[in-house]
Protein backbone atom coordinates (compact mmCIF):
# COMPACT_ATOMS: atom_id res chain seq x y z
CA UNK A 1 0.00 0.00 0.00
CA UNK A 2 1.52 3.73 -0.64
CA UNK A 3 1.89 6.23 1.57
CA UNK A 4 -0.99 9.12 1.05
CA UNK A 5 -1.62 12.08 2.71
CA UNK A 6 -4.83 11.14 3.97
CA UNK A 7 -5.99 7.87 5.15
CA UNK A 8 -9.58 8.63 3.74
CA UNK A 9 -7.65 8.07 -0.06
CA UNK A 10 -6.77 4.23 1.01
CA UNK A 11 -10.45 2.73 -0.33
CA UNK A 12 -10.25 4.29 -3.42
CA UNK A 13 -6.80 2.86 -4.13
CA UNK A 14 -7.92 -0.69 -2.70
CA UNK A 15 -10.81 -0.03 -5.07
CA UNK A 16 -8.70 0.97 -8.19
CA UNK A 17 -6.28 -1.92 -7.94
CA UNK A 18 -9.24 -4.54 -7.78
CA UNK A 19 -9.30 -5.15 -3.76
CA UNK A 20 -13.15 -5.71 -3.50
CA UNK A 21 -13.10 -7.83 -6.73
CA UNK A 22 -10.60 -9.85 -5.07
CA UNK A 23 -12.22 -10.63 -1.74
CA UNK A 24 -15.94 -11.36 -3.40
CA UNK A 25 -14.17 -13.97 -5.99
CA UNK A 26 -12.43 -15.44 -2.75
CA UNK A 27 -15.23 -15.89 -0.66
CA UNK A 28 -17.72 -16.93 -3.35
CA UNK A 29 -20.29 -13.60 -3.10
CA UNK A 30 -21.70 -11.81 -5.93
CA UNK A 31 -21.47 -7.97 -5.55
CA UNK A 32 -23.22 -5.27 -6.93
CA UNK A 33 -20.93 -1.90 -8.98
CA UNK A 34 -19.31 -0.06 -6.75
CA UNK A 35 -20.05 3.53 -7.06
CA UNK A 36 -17.14 5.81 -5.40
CA UNK A 37 -18.07 9.13 -6.76
CA UNK A 38 -19.48 10.26 -3.36
CA UNK A 39 -16.66 9.08 -1.34
CA UNK A 40 -14.21 10.58 -4.27
CA UNK A 41 -15.76 14.09 -3.97
CA UNK A 42 -15.60 13.60 -0.20
CA UNK A 43 -11.83 13.15 -0.32
CA UNK A 44 -11.15 16.27 -2.62
CA UNK A 45 -13.24 18.19 -0.22
CA UNK A 46 -10.84 17.29 2.45
CA UNK A 47 -7.72 17.92 0.78
CA UNK A 48 -8.86 20.99 -0.99
CA UNK A 49 -6.75 24.16 1.08
CA UNK A 50 -9.46 25.48 3.46
CA UNK A 51 -9.18 28.11 6.13
CA UNK A 52 -8.00 26.61 9.25
CA UNK A 53 -10.36 26.71 12.58
CA UNK A 54 -8.10 26.39 16.27
CA UNK A 55 -9.90 23.73 18.49
CA UNK A 56 -8.59 23.03 21.96
CA UNK A 57 -8.83 19.32 23.27
CA UNK A 58 -8.82 19.33 27.06
CA UNK A 59 -7.81 16.07 28.63
CA UNK A 60 -6.50 14.07 31.16
CA UNK A 61 -4.61 11.60 28.12
CA UNK A 62 -3.44 13.91 25.90
CA UNK A 63 0.33 12.91 26.01
CA UNK A 64 -1.18 9.56 24.25
CA UNK A 65 -3.40 11.21 21.04
CA UNK A 66 -4.37 8.16 19.90
CA UNK A 67 -7.09 7.80 23.39
CA UNK A 68 -9.02 10.36 21.31
CA UNK A 69 -8.97 9.19 17.80
CA UNK A 70 -12.89 9.13 17.50
CA UNK A 71 -13.00 12.58 18.48
CA UNK A 72 -10.16 14.07 16.71
CA UNK A 73 -11.93 12.53 13.37
CA UNK A 74 -15.05 13.46 14.75
CA UNK A 75 -14.12 17.12 14.18
CA UNK A 76 -12.15 16.77 11.42
CA UNK A 77 -15.31 15.33 9.76
CA UNK A 78 -17.13 18.10 11.00
CA UNK A 79 -14.58 20.48 9.67
CA UNK A 80 -15.23 19.00 5.92
CA UNK A 81 -18.86 20.08 5.70
CA UNK A 82 -17.80 23.34 6.94
CA UNK A 83 -14.66 24.02 4.95
CA UNK A 84 -12.64 24.36 8.26
CA UNK A 85 -9.11 22.74 8.38
CA UNK A 86 -9.61 22.37 12.40
CA UNK A 87 -6.39 22.13 13.61
CA UNK A 88 -6.34 21.27 17.43
CA UNK A 89 -4.19 21.93 20.43
CA UNK A 90 -3.86 19.32 22.61
CA UNK A 91 -4.33 20.57 26.25
CA UNK A 92 -3.29 18.27 29.17
CA UNK A 93 -6.07 19.78 31.98
CA UNK A 94 -3.60 19.06 34.55
CA UNK A 95 -1.38 22.14 33.04
CA UNK A 96 -4.43 23.98 33.08
CA UNK A 97 -4.70 23.77 37.20
CA UNK A 98 -1.05 24.83 36.99
CA UNK A 99 -1.27 27.42 34.64
CA UNK A 100 -4.49 28.25 34.15
CA UNK A 101 -6.85 28.05 31.31
CA UNK A 102 -5.79 31.86 29.72
CA UNK A 103 -2.39 30.38 28.99
CA UNK A 104 -3.89 27.62 27.00
CA UNK A 105 -7.13 28.74 25.42
CA UNK A 106 -7.25 32.56 24.53
CA UNK A 107 -6.80 31.98 21.17
CA UNK A 108 -8.89 28.98 20.48
CA UNK A 109 -13.04 29.07 18.73
CA UNK A 110 -13.98 25.86 20.65
CA UNK A 111 -13.48 23.86 23.30
CA UNK A 112 -13.90 20.13 23.83
CA UNK A 113 -13.68 18.03 26.70
CA UNK A 114 -13.64 14.55 26.32
CA UNK A 115 -14.17 11.66 28.19
CA UNK A 116 -12.27 9.78 31.42
CA UNK A 117 -12.20 8.40 34.97
CA UNK A 118 -11.15 9.09 37.87
CA UNK A 119 -10.44 12.88 40.04
CA UNK A 120 -6.52 13.83 38.21
CA UNK A 121 -6.76 16.38 35.76
CA UNK A 122 -10.57 17.44 36.63
CA UNK A 123 -10.09 20.42 38.54
CA UNK A 124 -8.75 21.75 35.50
CA UNK A 125 -11.74 20.42 33.29
CA UNK A 126 -13.86 22.42 35.19
CA UNK A 127 -11.42 25.55 35.00
CA UNK A 128 -11.63 24.85 31.51
CA UNK A 129 -15.53 25.21 31.22
CA UNK A 130 -15.97 28.53 33.17
CA UNK A 131 -13.19 29.38 30.47
CA UNK A 132 -15.84 28.69 27.92
CA UNK A 133 -18.68 30.09 29.54
CA UNK A 134 -17.52 33.49 30.79
CA UNK A 135 -15.73 33.99 27.53
CA UNK A 136 -19.01 32.91 25.57
CA UNK A 137 -16.63 29.95 23.37
CA UNK A 138 -18.42 27.22 21.99
CA UNK A 139 -18.24 24.19 24.21
CA UNK A 140 -18.90 20.28 23.71
CA UNK A 141 -18.43 18.19 26.71
CA UNK A 142 -18.40 14.23 26.09
CA UNK A 143 -19.53 12.08 29.00
CA UNK A 144 -17.25 13.42 31.71
CA UNK A 145 -17.10 16.68 29.71
CA UNK A 146 -21.02 16.81 30.72
CA UNK A 147 -20.02 16.19 34.33
CA UNK A 148 -17.89 18.59 34.42
CA UNK A 149 -20.26 21.45 32.85
CA UNK A 150 -22.80 20.70 35.43
CA UNK A 151 -20.13 20.63 38.97
CA UNK A 152 -19.00 24.14 37.45
CA UNK A 153 -22.36 25.46 37.30
CA UNK A 154 -23.16 24.08 40.46
CA UNK A 155 -20.23 25.99 42.19
CA UNK A 156 -20.23 28.95 40.24
CA UNK A 157 -23.71 29.87 39.23
CA UNK A 158 -25.66 28.19 41.73
CA UNK A 159 -23.58 29.33 44.40
CA UNK A 160 -22.90 25.07 46.06
CA UNK A 161 -19.47 25.31 46.46
CA UNK A 162 -18.41 22.06 47.50
CA UNK A 163 -20.71 20.63 44.55
CA UNK A 164 -18.94 17.41 42.75
CA UNK A 165 -19.18 14.18 41.66
CA UNK A 166 -19.46 10.87 43.77
CA UNK A 167 -17.13 9.25 41.55
CA UNK A 168 -14.44 12.17 42.40
CA UNK A 169 -15.07 12.84 46.27
CA UNK A 170 -17.28 9.93 47.45
CA UNK A 171 -17.99 11.91 50.31
CA UNK A 172 -19.16 15.50 48.96
CA UNK A 173 -22.34 16.96 50.87
CA UNK A 174 -23.45 18.26 47.36
CA UNK A 175 -23.51 15.09 44.78
CA UNK A 176 -24.80 17.10 41.17
CA UNK A 177 -23.36 14.06 39.66
CA UNK A 178 -23.88 10.76 41.43
CA UNK A 179 -23.90 7.09 40.73
CA UNK A 180 -26.66 5.54 38.48
CA UNK A 181 -28.86 3.49 40.83
CA UNK A 182 -28.60 0.46 38.99
CA UNK A 183 -24.91 0.28 39.47
CA UNK A 184 -24.67 1.50 42.95
CA UNK A 185 -24.45 -2.62 44.22
CA UNK A 186 -22.06 -3.65 41.20
CA UNK A 187 -18.67 -4.55 42.58
CA UNK A 188 -16.85 -6.23 39.40
CA UNK A 189 -15.59 -3.53 37.21
CA UNK A 190 -15.24 -5.26 34.20
CA UNK A 191 -17.70 -4.77 31.29
CA UNK A 192 -20.40 -3.50 33.71
CA UNK A 193 -20.83 -0.01 33.09
CA UNK A 194 -23.57 0.88 31.37
CA UNK A 195 -22.54 0.48 28.20
CA UNK A 196 -23.64 0.75 24.29
CA UNK A 197 -26.63 1.76 22.43
CA UNK A 198 -29.45 3.41 24.43
CA UNK A 199 -32.04 6.03 22.96
CA UNK A 200 -32.08 9.53 23.49
CA UNK A 201 -35.07 11.83 23.22
CA UNK A 202 -34.28 15.70 22.46
CA UNK A 203 -36.50 18.25 23.73
CA UNK A 204 -38.00 20.51 21.44
CA UNK A 205 -36.63 24.23 21.23
CA UNK A 206 -32.92 23.24 21.79
CA UNK A 207 -30.34 23.07 20.49
CA UNK A 208 -29.94 19.03 20.74
CA UNK A 209 -32.80 19.12 18.59
CA UNK A 210 -32.38 21.42 15.81
CA UNK A 211 -29.04 19.32 15.44
CA UNK A 212 -30.52 16.28 14.95
CA UNK A 213 -33.82 16.92 13.60
CA UNK A 214 -35.42 13.96 15.01
CA UNK A 215 -37.59 12.97 17.69
CA UNK A 216 -35.14 10.26 18.72
CA UNK A 217 -31.97 8.70 18.92
CA UNK A 218 -29.55 6.26 19.66
CA UNK A 219 -26.17 6.81 21.24
CA UNK A 220 -23.61 4.65 22.57
CA UNK A 221 -22.51 5.24 26.34
CA UNK A 222 -19.70 3.79 28.65
CA UNK A 223 -20.30 5.59 32.40
CA UNK A 224 -21.19 4.50 35.37
CA UNK A 225 -22.34 8.07 36.74
CA UNK A 226 -24.78 10.48 35.71
CA UNK A 227 -26.19 13.96 36.56
CA UNK A 228 -28.61 13.60 39.91
CA UNK A 229 -32.28 14.62 39.43
CA UNK A 230 -32.14 16.09 43.18
CA UNK A 231 -30.82 19.47 41.57
CA UNK A 232 -32.18 18.95 38.17
CA UNK A 233 -35.23 21.42 39.40
CA UNK A 234 -32.04 24.05 40.67
CA UNK A 235 -30.51 23.42 37.23
CA UNK A 236 -33.03 24.52 34.57
CA UNK A 237 -34.41 27.64 36.67
CA UNK A 238 -31.21 29.00 36.17
CA UNK A 239 -30.09 28.19 32.62
CA UNK A 240 -28.87 24.95 32.41
CA UNK A 241 -31.37 23.13 30.78
CA UNK A 242 -31.75 19.52 29.25
CA UNK A 243 -31.48 19.05 25.57
CA UNK A 244 -32.12 15.28 26.27
CA UNK A 245 -33.39 12.44 27.54
CA UNK A 246 -34.07 8.65 28.30
CA UNK A 247 -38.00 8.06 26.90
CA UNK A 248 -39.39 7.66 30.42
CA UNK A 249 -37.33 10.88 31.32
CA UNK A 250 -35.66 9.16 34.26
CA UNK A 251 -32.20 9.72 32.98
CA UNK A 252 -30.30 13.43 31.49
CA UNK A 253 -28.32 12.55 28.69
CA UNK A 254 -28.01 15.89 27.40
CA UNK A 255 -27.35 19.06 29.30
CA UNK A 256 -27.08 23.14 27.47
CA UNK A 257 -26.79 26.57 28.91
CA UNK A 258 -29.15 28.77 27.13
CA UNK A 259 -27.78 31.63 27.00
CA UNK A 260 -24.51 30.85 25.32
CA UNK A 261 -23.70 30.77 21.43
CA UNK A 262 -22.94 26.89 21.85
CA UNK A 263 -22.18 25.17 25.29
CA UNK A 264 -23.36 21.69 25.22
CA UNK A 265 -22.62 18.59 27.28
CA UNK A 266 -23.57 15.12 26.36
CA UNK A 267 -23.57 11.89 28.56
CA UNK A 268 -22.84 9.43 25.72
CA UNK A 269 -19.70 9.38 22.84
CA UNK A 270 -21.34 10.80 19.62
CA UNK A 271 -18.11 10.97 18.14
CA UNK A 272 -18.03 6.90 17.74
CA UNK A 273 -21.16 7.63 15.47
CA UNK A 274 -19.23 9.94 13.04
CA UNK A 275 -18.51 9.11 9.80
CA UNK A 276 -16.33 11.00 7.11
CA UNK A 277 -19.43 11.37 5.17
CA UNK A 278 -21.77 11.74 7.54
CA UNK A 279 -20.60 14.26 10.11
CA UNK A 280 -21.98 13.54 13.59
CA UNK A 281 -24.90 16.55 14.16
CA UNK A 282 -23.61 17.29 17.18
CA UNK A 283 -20.20 17.89 15.95
CA UNK A 284 -21.39 19.82 12.79
CA UNK A 285 -23.40 22.11 14.97
CA UNK A 286 -20.48 22.70 17.01
CA UNK A 287 -18.04 23.25 14.37
CA UNK A 288 -20.70 25.46 13.15
CA UNK A 289 -20.88 27.41 16.36
CA UNK A 290 -17.36 27.85 16.40
CA UNK A 291 -16.32 29.12 12.46
CA UNK A 292 -18.32 32.07 13.62
CA UNK A 293 -16.46 33.23 16.29
CA UNK A 294 -13.62 35.77 15.88
CA UNK A 295 -11.24 36.10 18.63
CA UNK A 296 -8.42 38.70 18.99
CA UNK A 297 -4.52 37.70 19.76
CA UNK A 298 -3.37 33.75 20.05
CA UNK A 299 -2.39 31.70 22.35
CA UNK A 300 -0.23 33.40 25.01
CA UNK A 301 3.47 32.27 25.93
CA UNK A 302 3.46 29.53 28.84
CA UNK A 303 5.58 29.46 31.69
CA UNK A 304 8.84 27.48 30.85
CA UNK A 305 8.06 24.41 32.81
CA UNK A 306 4.62 23.83 31.28
CA UNK A 307 6.57 23.49 27.55
CA UNK A 308 9.47 21.14 29.19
Amino acid sequence: METVNNVYRVPLLLEDAGLGDIILDSLGLHGYPRNMADWSAMVEQMDRPKESLSIAVVGKYVEYPDSYISVREALRHAGTVHARNVEIQWVHSEDVERYGPDAFLSGTCGIVVPGGFGPRGVEGMVETVRYAREHRVPYLGLCLGLQVMVIEWARNVLGIADANSEELAPETANPVVHIMPDQEFVTGKGGTMRLGGYPCRPLDHTRTKRAYGTDMVSERHRHRFELNNAYREAFENSGLIIGGQSPDGKLVEVGEIQEHPFMVGVQYHPEFKSRPNRPHPLFAEFVNAARQIVREGGQQPLPMDAVN
